[in-house]
């Protein structure tokens, strides 16, 4: 099942369901007021087939989506494919180290990503830091979390990184990874009875370029070292999340040195049993 929020005709943030080339509003109620209150539920997709909704609309350039996200944090995790690790060992010598045995450690590299007003959502910009110079989408097959950690669902996420700036020094981490429009989720949320393995979960990255595709990559969360439990089991230890949270399980994709974003282009990253997150690029 999916599940997405986006702007109706009359400016509204609506909770709808997608079913092939249309957006069915959820007429929601007291108990659930948001698509948190449904992800948050013991049942979600029963919990969204029990609400009536109104009449389908039909989805084209014209639908504004927005990120599917409400009052939930944004995590992620590093260094969780081995072109990871490599890439971000060659970002700088004296981050090398740390990286190798991250790779390998039980503990994973586990960091905070966004609040929901840095998220950007389906056809909504996303940023590259004016004070950086080498700048790259990172593809992420996205967990969606309920308040008691359970893996109710996927989405499509692309963790930005300024990766100059966290290879001048790694305590810079931060920076490289949080600030205004750094993160992107959706179109959608994708429920699931049972979440798919990880190796069936394909993952391409296309970035377009005044109309001609000038990097094009894949990769498969089959590469993954880390399982999607483990992952939620660090990130839940001694902490809780009280509106859920969504956490991006790492990239495999990473850009050599010598590409970098540049305003006005368009990344599209496609997860399958998800969907296509595209988004224009902007800059300062």
């Amino acid at each position: 099942m999916k599940v997405a929020k986006f702007l109706d005709a009359s400016d509204s943030v609506r909770v709808g369901v997608v079913r092939e080339n249309e957006l069915f509003p959820l007429l929601l109620n007291d108990r659930y007021a948001s698509l948190a209150d449904l992800i948050a539920d013991p049942d979600p997709i029963g919990a969204i087939a029990d609400l009536e909704t109104g009449p389908g609309i039909a989805i084209d350039q014209n639908t504004r989506w927005l990120p599917p996200i409400d009052d939930q944090e944004v995590w992620a995790a590093g260094v969780t494919y081995k072109r990871s690790q490599t890439a971000r060992m060659e970002e700088s010598e004296a981050a090398a180290s740390c990286y190798d045995r991250v790779y390998n450690a039980d503990r994973p590299e586990l960091f905070f990503k966004a609040t929901p007003h840095r998220v950007s959502g389906h056809g909504q910009p996303l940023r590259i830091r004016a004070d950086a110079s080498w700048n790259v989408p990172e593809p992420e097959i996205t967990l969606v979390l309920s308040p008691r950690m359970r893996i109710v669902g996927l989405t499509v996420g692309n963790d930005m990184s300024s990766r100059d700036i966290e290879g001048e020094n790694p305590l810079y981490l931060p920076q490289a990874k949080c600030y205004n429009q750094c993160a992107g989720l959706g179109p959608w949320v994708s429920l699931f009875e049972k979440i798919p393995p990880a190796a069936e979960l394909e993952v391409d990255l296309k970035i377009v370029r005044g109309g001609e595709t000038v990097f094009d990559q894949q990769t498969s969360g089959g590469q993954m070292a880390r399982t999607f439990e483990d992952l939620v089991g660090w990130l839940a230890k001694d902490n809780s999340f009280p509106a859920g949270a969504f956490l991006m399980t790492g990239t495999g994709i990473v850009p050599t040195s010598d590409f970098t974003l540049q305003p006005d282009d368009i990344v599209n990253i496609t997860i399958d049993h998800v969907g296509t997150l595209s988004n224009p690029i902007v800059q300062g």
